[in-house]
Order: structure tokens, then sequence, then C-alpha cells
């Protein structure tokens, strides 16, 4: 047998949402679904793992170096990783992050990280140190800027409170939003943007954008236009959940602003379920990071079973597909032994994805 580390796994492994096999190997940090020629006398030798086999979870909005205030040190930024990955999410897209991560990448431990630079906002416009804070004549070039800084994604911010109306507007002038989106395609990077209102999701959509978090907006006007585009949508149900709290704490001064996200919430479930059964891609994002706690996934995955998502499509939104999308491979022949085992079938109840047994990242056990 050679010094490649190498480790065995049991059970039921799902390679695909259909695709089950008895047997995985992990040599040298890779799958294959060979048994290595060196280990056919010494099987026994090997550490075997056994259980249901997922590829490592996604979050698709997910901040790591930032919490409420702003970015956040190394230390702390370590902390949210392994929280993130002891859930089971190995991969995570991070949806604007100020602070720079990129030391991660040389943590054969921690979840892989795919960025999208830093916020884009409009001035006074949103959380106050999270984003950079420019005006429409500057968003081609911040894009560009992102886009080269980033992993292939450049997160903007959609809409947001205007305090001159005192409700959610949008915050880009429709013709500095096409040449920004027209610019990162140009770079080779996908676009996304927060929206939680309803006005700004045209503009968005018909100038090429990508994707939207959040997406509480979305009308039967709009649902159309998005599956005919193909643009994905990330929920962040669990993030939605605190929009009761929020319009609770702006009632006062911002009262229109306030029972405007009391609608948003109220349908949310609704929202969701029209956009699936539209053809609307839907994947699995907590918006850990900022005001909610890290390792949510499964939590997530919860919500959208509950929105009406049938349980193993929801399950593909955080597991195959979202790899799929996200252009990162799963439990194929040759990529990253990245997967998640757990005691029973997640495809029967995604509650099982709450409590990972064994995770195991670049072939060696860490969780």
């Amino acid at each position: 047998m050679s010094d490649q580390m190498v480790l065995r796994v049991r059970g039921r492994v799902l390679a695909g949402p259909d695709d089950v096999r008895d047997e995985l190997w992990a040599v040298g940090g890779r799958i294959t679904y060979e048994r290595p020629a060196g280990v056919r006398d010494a099987v026994r030798d090997v550490p075997t793992v056994e259980g249901w086999v997922l590829p490592g979870l996604v979050d698709a909005h997910c901040h790591v170096g930032l919490d409420r205030h702003g970015p956040v040190d190394e230390t702390t930024s370590e902390k949210q990783a392994l929280t993130d990955r002891e859930a089971g999410t190995l991969l995570i897209r991070d949806a604007g992050s100020p602070s720079d991560t990129r030391w991660i990448d040389d943590r054969a431990d921690l979840p892989k990280i795919i960025r999208a630079g830093r916020h884009i906002a409009r001035t006074r416009r949103y959380i106050r140190n999270y984003a950079h804070e420019i005006e429409p004549g500057d968003l081609v070039a911040y894009v560009a800027r992102e886009a080269r800084r980033g992993d292939g994604w450049v997160k903007l911010v959609g809409d947001w409170l205007d305090r001159e109306t005192g409700d959610l507007g949008a915050c880009w002038p429709r013709g500095e939003v096409e040449a920004a989106i027209a610019e990162a395609h140009r770079l080779g990077a996908r676009v996304t943007a927060h929206c939680f209102a309803e006005d700004s999701l045209r503009d968005l959509v018909e100038a090429g954008i990508d994707c939207i978090e959040h997406a509480t907006g979305l009308t039967e006007d709009t649902i159309p236009l998005f599956a005919e585009r193909g643009v994905a949508i990330v929920p962040t149900l669990v993030n939605i959940a605190t929009f009761p709290h929020l319009a609770d704490g702006g009632e006062a001064k911002f009262p229109r602003w306030s029972a405007h996200m009391r609608d948003l919430h109220k349908r949310r479930y609704d929202t969701v379920r029209s956009a699936y059964d539209a053809g609307i891609p839907v994947f699995v994002g907590t918006d850990a990071g900022g005001s909610l706690a890290h390792g949510l996934v499964a939590a997530e995955v919860a919500e959208l079973v509950k929105a009406g998502i049938p349980a193993l499509d929801a399950l593909s939104a955080t597991a195959w597909g979202a790899r799929e999308w996200l252009g990162r491979p799963g439990l194929e022949e040759g990529a990253p032994a990245d997967f998640v085992v757990y005691d029973e079938d997640p495809r029967a109840d995604v509650r099982v994805l709450a409590a990972p047994r064994v995770i195991v990242l670049d072939g060696r056990v860490v969780g």
C-alpha cells in the first residue's frame, strides 16, 4: 500500500439524488469508487466510516469575517468557519465581506470559500462598515474591482431603506446597473444583489443579473421574468424570520417601512413556493455572519421544506444542485473528498442534517 492517506466509506453513498453507491474511498484527499490496489490484502487495517454520505453541504449566502458591527479579526473568522464546518457546511459562497479571508484557503481543515468581494452599496443606504458606499457614477469601476478581487461573483445592494420616502427603495438607476453587470460578465464574474422589496427586481433581471438574495419582493409579475431568464434566488428564510423584530424596532420612525417588512414576512413561504413552482432555481443560504449565527444550514433546508419545496429538491439546494450551480464537484470520481456522514437517510427526513456524525475534508476526518 502506498504512503497516501486512505479512508474507506461504507453504507449508502448519495452521489446524486438517485445515484446510491455502496462504497467510496478517499485516497490522497480524492474520491474514488475503485478499491485501491495496495489495500486489497490489508483492507481491515484501513480506517472505515459507515453511514449515509452526502457531498459537503453548501451555504450559498454566508459572511465569514463579518459581524453586526463590520469586519472581524482572524480568530473570530476562524470560529465562524469552524461553526459552519461542524454543521456540515464545507462549501461557502461568501456573499460579501469587508475582511480578507484568503488565509482560510491555506487551511485544509476549514470550509472552502467562493468569495463575492465586498458589498457595493449606495451612499448611506446599507449597514455601516459593511460595504463600499458609492454613487451610481462609480458603480462600474467598483464592480470591476470586486470582480477581480472575488472568486467569480460580485455582490450589489439592490435596495434598502430610503429615509426620504420612509420605505424600501431601489438603489441604482437602470443604465448604471446594465453597464456594471455587463462589465462583471466581461471579466468572467456573475452578479448577485441583496433585494428585499419589489421595485428593483425587474431592472436588475432585465439588466442581466445572475442571482437575487432574499427575493422576498417577488410577485406574480416578476416571477415569470425570473423563470424565463433563469435567475436563481437564495431566500435566506432563517433571516427573513427576523423581519417582525426589525419592523418593531423601526415602527416609531419608519411606519411605512415596518408595515412593508411585516407584509414581506407574512407571504414569505408563498413567495418561495411560487418561485419554485415556476421553475426558478432555489438554493440554500443562511445569511450568517451579520446578525445571524453561523451553522444554520440544516434549519434553512427545513424552512424550504416548510415553504412547500419537496424534501429531495430542498436537499439538492444545499448538496448536488448547489455544487453544480457554483461549479464545484460533489461525490464524483477524482473530486476532493469533502463529504458528511449521517446515521440516517437525509432524503427521507431533512432534519437528519442537523446531526452530522462524521465530517471529512480533503480525505481527513475533521469533525
